[in-house]
């Protein structure tokens, strides 16, 4: 049975996604909504999918091992979307889909290492996240070491970078936040210009801003509050 709180919460989301799509000319359809369901249990999980979700975020690999075996039978993607310390970066390759938070060289060789050994050619989907707003208690690539970051993580063979992730600074009126989020989407641009390569995605904007976030371009919003409600007290 759908939880009729989650149901409602996905509906107005989408509908505030819809309308922001507009404001910045775009479909709706473009934009992927992740759930963001860290702390949350296995059945809110169940919940959204039955409401119709299909992407999930989790940002660590102990808490996801925890939930998956009930989860297992969902035809959903599983993203990584918090920071993951290499020792656990074969694990990360085999439980998710995609990883968006590679914020090292030495992380995506792991994971490419990690993607080598299993079997068949399929390549694991990875963001580069980008440091923006300075704060020290954020991860993330500098601005500088970006672009030859990304040639080398594109001379990975099992690892497909698919765009940039960024998680700006935390300010109550979302319109101060859509200078980072432009930001992210400028170097997006000029990578693809320098580098040659072809990154269709901007992973930006959560529950308080995802708004804000699809008006500069964001291609993927993480949103968790706005649709779970408040976090449980991880364990």
């Amino acid at each position: 049975m759908v939880d009729p709180s989650i149901q409602e919460n996905l509906q107005s989301i989408r509908q505030r996604m819809a309308t922001a799509a507009e404001r910045s000319g775009r479909r709706v359809e473009e934009i992927t909504l992740i759930g963001v369901s860290k702390t949350h249990p296995a059945e809110a999980i169940q919940g959204a999918f039955q409401a119709g979700l299909r992407h999930f975020g989790e940002n660590r690999v102990q808490e996801w091992e925890g939930k998956r075996r009930m989860l297992a039978e969902l035809d959903a993607t599983w993203h990584l979307i918090g920071h993951l310390q290499s020792n656990k970066a074969a694990k990360a390759a085999q439980l998710f889909h995609c990883v968006d938070s590679v914020d090292n060289l030495g992380l995506a060789q792991r994971l490419h290492r990690a993607q080598s050994e299993t079997a068949g050619d399929r390549k694991l989907r990875v963001l580069i996240e980008v440091h923006l707003g300075g704060e020290t208690s954020k991860s993330g690539v500098g601005e500088e070491q970006l672009p030859a970051m990304a040639e080398q993580v594109t001379g990975l063979q099992r690892l497909e970078l698919a765009g940039l992730m960024c998680i700006p600074p935390y300010l109550e009126d979302p319109e101060r936040v859509r200078p980072y989020f432009a930001r992210l989407r400028e170097l997006r641009e000029e990578l693809q210009s320098r580098v040659g390569l072809k990154l269709p995605v901007l992973s930006m904007g959560m529950s308080h801003d995802f708004e804000a976030a699809i008006l500069e371009g964001a291609t993927e919003v993480r949103v968790g509050t706005a649709l779970f409600g408040t976090r449980s007290v991880a364990h």
